[in-house]
């Protein structure tokens, strides 16, 4: 639940009226109220909007996920999968981009500029195995160095896991993470 809660919104909602409350009791000549206002509510805007500065929003999910395969998750998902699952749909602060660490170890974001970017994500059951699907919009990366790089990908999300590429279009390019074996 508390992932799905800004952090920044927080604190742009307590600070403001808290920094409010000061300027008011300032001019009223309150000042245990000007103090409180000031010192807490200033501080906390400021905190707030370089959090907001900072924010990289929540990946979607594309389509809902159905109880069936919330059961499968719970039964087979690798501690992998559930990580990025969770990473992936919660606020973050201080990243550019959702994986971008892991695009880059695996060799797939040269530049800021190239790398591709999660668009949203979807869990299924493909043939009795729990799958976790990312979609990536990928303009500058061509379709053949995502086939280059499928064996990186599955040493790096395994064990436990294989990982099968389709090509959607020429810009979009979905990474199913599928169980595959005994972690």
């Amino acid at each position: 639940m508390f992932r799905k809660i800004s952090l920044a919104n927080v604190a742009l909602v307590i600070g403001i009226p808290l920094t409010l409350v000061g300027f008011v009791a300032y001019a009223q000549g309150n000042a245990t109220l000007n103090l409180a206002g000031f010192f807490y509510g200033i501080p906390i805007v400021l905190g707030g909007l370089a959090l907001k500065a900072a924010e990289l929003k929540p990946i979607p999910y594309l389509e809902p996920t159905s109880q069936s395969t919330i059961t499968l998750r719970n039964q087979q998902a690798t501690p992998t999968q559930n990580q990025i699952r969770k990473d992936v749909t919660r606020f973050r602060y201080g990243q550019q981009a959702h994986l971008d660490t892991s695009l880059e170890y695996i060799g797939l974001s040269p530049t800021d500029e190239e790398r591709p970017n999660l668009q949203g994500i979807r869990e299924e059951d493909r043939h009795g195995s729990y799958t976790l699907v990312l979609q990536f919009h990928s303009p500058q990366i061509p379709w053949e160095t995502w086939q280059n790089q499928q064996e990186k990908m599955t040493k790096f999300f395994g064990p436990g896991v294989r990982i099968e590429l389709q090509q959607l279009s020429s810009d979009y390019v979905e990474v199913a993470l599928v169980r595959d074996g005994e972690i």
